[in-house]
């Protein structure tokens, strides 16, 4: 049995090995799941989630040794992922017997299995070849033509038929066997109840679970269950997974959004079985309470006993030319599916447009109503179906610019106003509404689109009436924003675009009563609930007429990280509206000790072992601007739960950006994590590859820090999407870092040798293991962006060992503010460092000395040939090439197809003519000159 601090100095596994095409493999398998994951029904506008399972192989990597039998603890690695073939097996499901004969040579059928019917007569040749079963002509003993069926032999054991299946997996390639399988997670523990018999034995522990295990090895390692930090937790994804198997969790984050989030993953998808129970039980008490009194309001069904569901609005303005008044509709399409349409009907009588709502008998002349009034900021009209007017909705508003800033005649919205004034610019028009009834006999429903009547105007102004009473009281008792809405890069649009200035101006009277009387009766777990019907229930909510099935649908305000201001929404009734407070939430019971706080990252106080954090390098998401969205429902009366936070977005206090603020607030985070961090402690710091700055950024931290880097990984955690469109970055940078202990001193000159001598090294191991791997009949490890990455981690290695170079202290040079167009110290060591690792990729071919005669740019566009003919497409290795070979004008060499995972160089014939001469990189070359031949012929 393991021994307290048994592997105190041990090395961790992650410092020399991460089977990172595997791990990406699993990751890009999650984060196609969308809804389907763990946390993302606690809260799915939080966006840039790293996948669980990139976060338990962190964790897993950081606890288990490493030994001098690498291939040994890749297997136990691989068997606690779940990614061992007979674990692939289980999350693929029983493979049939039949495809077990298909699929492995030279198997003997009736060593395994029974062949029905009976009386089959079996060919004389066994075993069977792959192409000899059950494809041959097989009779039974009437000589009739069967096609037999296998089924298990009875004395076959569980173990046995596991180990078959293994074999029989469908595709050679680990990506499309993981592309037909359940995620280990939808699997709990059945996916690695074979595991333990073989990892105990290795490791010398006794467990039969993953709490077991991991507090066993956290003892080997620290001397108690390993506590695991993240203190940018963000929407909890890291924490959720280190208290899921078994490790202590601390976590905190600046945001009290994440925080909730963050909680949310512990008490609600971490609860109990029988505390979920009780959960579900007060959340649908809740919902019957809310719903008495919103039906007791009778202001969501008509006299024919139809109940809304979904309210249809838009936006009006006054033509500066015809002063009729008109709605702005991007089209005249209700719903695609059921075919329903409206006509905009002049009104001469009101100087309006009636807008009828119908049914098309086909859809022949769907694509007739596919435009309306508005499109691209214009506004179209005809009052007398003749003559057009048109005008910008911009002179509408009277955009105009005051030095930089951008200002227009909008009014102001005030704290006391919920709905336009007469006199305002825009106004606002419930247009259709759809209703639904329970059919005669039966628990479904019929459904129709209607056009308002008179009486849908009394209801709507009775929710007006309402809200007006209740305004005042609400905000005072916090049931409803009384938040004013501060400026920044995403807050500005709805103040410019729509004169709203308070966060309550972003919900109509409808969506302010129903979102206010859940936050009057909900608890703390309700507050996600509330959270999910704000982000579903808004005046930024988009009408989707495509929805296949209901006949369209009110789609969420955060699909995108932004407060995108429409001109025609949709609106929940209070039984769609509901229907979003209680998503279906998975259920992962966790047993081990967690807390969350809400502080900046600097003012961590407690000591951890292990730090794993994903920090907001680059400014992506302005998380601190768009969660007061949700913040304004919260502040002022939060439960007991989330009391002792500080319900301000503090941004100010946020680290963010690449500026020289971000880089001062991350080294004052990491010399705290440092500081409280055993001396055998370790770090995982993630970070999603944005620009060339980035290495030199991260020497800097790590050196301010007092850490050293141990190693870096490269794993694909992001996929493309219709909200990801272009070139955008899709993989994960790992670095892995330990306390620095030493006050070491070098050289430039002597580090030449000493960083070419750790990457090739570094480099050598890795190809070592691959051709290992291989020669067993498995799938390699890595891909020469990997070797890259391996290549960085060891000069960086070597570099960051040192305290001293060349005579300068490198925590004050890492400290030194940046001068604009000047390259520091560090970024010379950087580049220099970078140089000398990609020096040892050279393609296939060609000798050392060749490669390094030819132009930057020339070896770009070669080794990137060689990586594309291996398959590898994904646009982070374009990027991350051209800045190991210092070519600085990469786009020009990439196809204008290119996007995140299906990026190519140009072909000769694409480049034609052009880059033959001029300034250019690739101008005058010998590549060029055979690429401009290539073309011709």
């Amino acid at each position: 049995m393991l021994q307290p601090y048994e592997w105190q100095n041990k090395p961790a596994l992650i410092e020399h090995l991460f089977p990172v095409q595997k791990i990406s493999a699993e990751s890009f398998k999650e984060q196609m799941a969308n809804t389907g994951k763990a946390l993302t029904a606690l809260g799915s506008y939080w966006k840039g989630r790293k996948p669980l399972i990139l976060n338990k192989a962190c964790i897993l990597g950081a606890l288990l040794p490493v030994s001098d039998d690498l291939l040994k603890d890749l297997e136990m690695f691989e068997l606690l992922m779940g990614m061992d073939d007979q674990s692939m097996a289980i999350r693929q499901g029983n493979i049939k017997p039949n495809d077990i004969a298909r699929r492995v040579h030279g198997l003997l059928v009736t060593d395994w299995f029974r062949v029905t019917p009976e009386d089959t007569y079996l060919p004389e040749i066994t075993p069977f070849d792959v192409n000899d079963f059950p494809c041959e002509i097989i009779r039974n003993n009437k000589n009739q033509m069967i096609v037999p069926s296998l089924i298990w032999r009875k004395d076959i054991t569980v173990s046995q038929k596991l180990k078959l299946e293994a074999k029989a997996l469908p595709y050679n390639s680990y990506h499309d066997n993981v592309s037909i399988a359940k995620r280990p997670e939808e699997m709990m523990d059945e996916v690695h109840s074979h595991i333990w018999p073989i990892v105990n034995a290795y490791y010398d522990t006794k467990a039969f679970s993953f709490p077991e295990f991991i507090e066993q090895i956290g003892i080997a390692r620290f001397g108690h269950r390993p506590r695991v930090a993240d203190v940018f937790s963000g929407s909890g994804q890291i924490p959720f997974e280190a208290a899921r198997l078994g490790c202590d969790v601390y976590a905190s984050d600046l945001n009290p959004i994440a925080c909730l989030l963050t909680w949310g993953s512990f008490n609600i998808v971490g609860a109990t079985p029988e505390k979920r129970i009780e959960i579900d039980k007060e959340q649908q008490e809740l919902l019957q309470k809310v719903q008495s009194e919103i039906d007791a309001l009778d202001v969501e069904t008509n006299s024919q006993g139809w109940r809304a569901k979904f309210y249809l609005y838009c936006t009006e303005v006054i033509c500066p030319e015809t002063g009729w008044i008109v709605p702005l509709l991007p089209n005249r399409i209700i719903s695609k599916d059921w075919k329903v349409v409206l006509d905009i009907v002049p009104n001469p009588n009101t100087k309006k447009y009636d807008i009828v709502i119908r049914d098309l008998k086909s859809d022949e002349h769907l694509d007739d109503f596919a435009t309306a009034t508005y499109s691209k900021g214009e506004v179209t009209h005809s009052p007398d179906d003749s003559t057009q007017y048109r005008f910008k909705i911009s002179t509408i508003r009277g955009d105009y610019k005051d030095g930089k800033e951008n200002k227009n005649r909008l009014r102001m919205w005030e704290k006391s106003d919920f709905i336009a004034r007469s006199d305002d610019i825009f106004q606002e028009r419930l247009y259709c509404i759809q209703w639904m009834k329970k059919k005669a006999n039966s628990e479904k429903f019929d459904y129709k689109f209607s056009s308002i009547t008179p009486e849908d105007l009394q209801r709507e102004q009775k929710v007006i009436n309402y809200i007006s009473v209740n305004l005042k009281d609400w905000q005072e008792k916090g049931l409803v924003p009384d938040m004013v809405i501060e400026r920044g890069y995403n807050t500005d649009q709805p103040i410019r675009e729509k004169g709203w200035t308070y966060w309550h101006h972003l919900f109509n009277p409808r969506q302010l009563l129903i979102a206010g009387l859940i936050n009057k009766n909900t608890n703390a777990i309700g507050k996600f609930g509330l959270a999910s019907v704000t982000n579903w229930n808004a005046r930024l909510s988009t009408w989707d007429r495509s929805q296949i099935g209901g006949g369209g649908s009110v789609k969420n305000v955060f699909y995108n990280q932004a407060l995108n201001t429409l001109f025609d929404y949709g609106c929940r009734a209070s039984v769609a509206a509901l229907a979003s407070y209680s998503n279906k939430i998975s259920s992962f019971p966790i047993c081990s000790n967690v807390s969350v706080y809400s502080h900046s990252a600097h003012e961590l106080q407690v000591e951890n072992d292990i730090y794993i954090t994903d920090p907001p390098y680059g400014d992506a998401v302005k998380y601190e601007e768009i969660t007061e969205f949700f913040i304004a429902w919260l502040r002022k009366n939060p439960p007991a739960e989330f009391a002792h936070w500080t319900w301000d977005s503090r941004r100010t206090l946020a680290i963010k950006g690449e500026d020289e603020g971000f880089r001062q607030g991350m080294v004052a985070a990491y010399r705290k994590m440092a500081d409280l961090m055993p001396n055998n402690g370790i770090q995982v710091l993630m970070f999603t590859y944005k620009g060339g700055s980035i290495w030199a950024d991260m020497a800097n931290i790590i050196w301010a820090s007092g850490m050293q880097v141990t190693a870096a990984w490269y794993v694909v955690t992001e996929t493309d999407s219709a909200l990801r469109q272009g070139a955008n970055v899709t993989g994960t940078i790992m670095l892995i870092l330990r306390k620095r202990h030493q006050q070491l001193e070098a050289f430039r000159s002597d580090l030449g040798w000493e960083i070419e001598e750790a990457v090739e090294q570094q480099i050598k191991l890795l190809v070592g293991l691959d051709d290992n791997i291989k020669k067993q009949g498995s799938e390699g490890l890595y891909k020469d962006a990997d070797l890259q990455m391996a290549g960085y981690a060891a000069a960086l290695k070597v570099l960051t060992a040192y305290s001293n170079i060349d005579g300068k202290d490198m925590v004050t040079e890492a400290q030194a503010p940046r001068q604009k167009g000047k390259k520091s110290f560090v970024d010379e060591l950087i580049d220099f460092a970078v140089i000398t690792a990609v020096q040892f990729l050279v393609p296939v071919g060609f000798e050392k000395s060749e490669w390094q005669k030819l132009a930057a740019v020339e070896r770009f566009y070669l080794k990137l040939v060689e990586i594309e003919h291996q398959g590898e497409k994904k646009l982070d290795n374009y990027l991350n090439f051209a800045k190991a070979f210092r070519v600085h004008d990469s786009e020009q060499l990439m196809s204008d197809s290119s996007k995140a995972n299906s990026a190519r160089l140009k072909l000769s014939t694409e480049f034609k003519g052009s880059m033959m001469s001029g300034e250019t990189e690739l101008a005058k070359t010998p590549l060029r000159a055979l690429l401009y031949a290539m073309y011709e012929i």
